[in-house]
């Protein structure tokens, strides 16, 4: 209620100084109208009495009295009673913006929303943590586009590998299958619950890899809401591995989404600085760091994408090295390669990269066994399917 009184107040001081403006302005027209007026009249009386149409003491008379009206004039801004056209327009006008600017304010403001000291803020964050929609609510809620369909053999493919699984279900390996390629055709729930099976027969040595992406499909599955499942899935993620990459991204995530950007910010800075710049979860951090940080009341700059590729550097080292030298540093780099997309996955460009470089290295079988992975991360995806084939029929390891 006060803060309608104080608005409303603020609002009449406003348009009331604009009609004293309004009135002042009027009245300042009208006085300049009324001195040019007076002074024509001294003009006139000094030439009345040039050619002697008048007396000389009319014509002193008559210049005093005019005199003092133009005095009069000039000090209070208009003789009183007078009216230089109509205040109606203006008035409407003040009126009229007054009551847009509480109708724009009723639309997008917050009216009797209070002030909220920080404390404030903060239990209200946790209330909406501890409140937030289970994963079963949220996948029931979510409105996600239907996955493209795959081919015919690989659904026939895919049935074969739910029913072996189904009659053998404490076979690991079947799991981590059947949970990946769920995953791969976007059922994202079902790859949930494979995910959970296969951390459940591995126990105590289920990674922090297992865990995260179980998070990973519980999120992909509620259209990138991260739920309580999934919080508890990343949190068992972090304890074993502190530094996950995937659980970090996703922990941020959850705690913009609860209200607490303070939190989330921390979480993703660390993320984008360390990088790397080509991680997957870069590109979402640095879309939208700058937003996160001013919620935090945080000024803060991204640090410049790094580039990519050998620097001058390293191209110099590299022309000095022998010939073995050179493979064994591109065996190093290949390997590398490998092994990110392996525990983190990555774009089709880069498996189609992996392979071309593995067929230069005359490492035939390796590249097909790494086209034989590419087949089951990116099956339903036929684009990408055929950007890492081509790649594949070129080292060999395609027909």
């Amino acid at each position: 209620m006060l803060f309608w009184i104080v608005s409303l107040a603020l609002a009449a001081a406003a348009g009331a100084a604009l009609l004293r403006s309004l009135a002042q302005g009027g009245r300042q027209v009208a006085a300049n109208a009324d001195i040019g007026v007076y002074r024509d009249q001294l003009a006139e009386v000094d030439r009345d009495l040039a050619r002697g149409v008048i007396e000389p003491a009319e014509a002193e008379r008559t210049r005093l009295e005019v005199s003092r009206r133009l005095l009069d004039a000039d000090r209070t801004g208009g003789p009183a009673g007078t009216a230089r056209g109509s205040v109606t327009m203006p008035v409407a006008g003040i009126v009229v913006a007054l009551a847009g600017a509480f109708a724009l304010y009723l639309t997008i403001g917050a009216p009797g929303y209070p002030d909220l000291p920080i404390g404030q803020r903060i239990e209200r964050a946790a209330v909406l943590h501890d409140e937030r929609p289970s994963q079963a609510e949220a996948v029931a809620s979510a409105k996600l586009p239907a996955p493209p369909a795959p081919d015919v053999a690989y659904a026939g493919l895919m049935e074969r590998l739910r029913t072996a699984v189904a009659e053998n279900p404490d076979d690991i390996t079947g799991q981590r299958l059947l949970a990946r390629n769920e995953a791969a055709l976007g059922n994202h729930m079902a790859a949930a619950e494979a995910q959970a099976r296969v951390i459940a027969l591995a126990g105590d040595a289920a990674t922090a890899n297992d865990h995260a992406t179980l998070a990973d499909s519980y999120v992909l599955a509620a259209g990138g809401y991260v739920s309580p499942e999934a919080e508890a899935a990343l949190t068992e993620a972090l304890r074993l591995d502190p530094g996950n990459p995937t659980a970090r991204f996703y922990t941020g995530l959850m705690w913009a989404q609860t209200g607490r950007p303070d939190r989330a910010f921390q979480v993703w800075k660390a993320l984008l600085e360390e990088g790397p710049e080509d991680a997957p979860w870069i590109a979402p951090i640095r879309a939208q760091i700058e937003m996160l940080a001013a919620a935090a009341g945080v000024r803060y700059t991204p640090p410049a994408p790094a580039a990519s590729g050998p620097d001058a550097g390293d191209i110099a080292a590299a022309a000095e090295m022998s010939q073995e030298e050179r493979l064994g540093m591109i065996r190093g780099m290949v390997d590398g390669l490998a092994e990110r997309l392996s525990g983190e996955g990555g774009p089709a460009e880069d498996w189609a990269r992996l392979i071309t470089s593995l067929g230069v290295l005359g490492e035939t079988e390796r590249a097909k066994a790494v086209w034989t992975e590419a087949q089951a991360v990116f099956a339903g995806h036929e684009a990408d399917l055929e950007t890492v084939r081509a790649a594949a029929r070129q080292a060999g390891a395609a027909k």
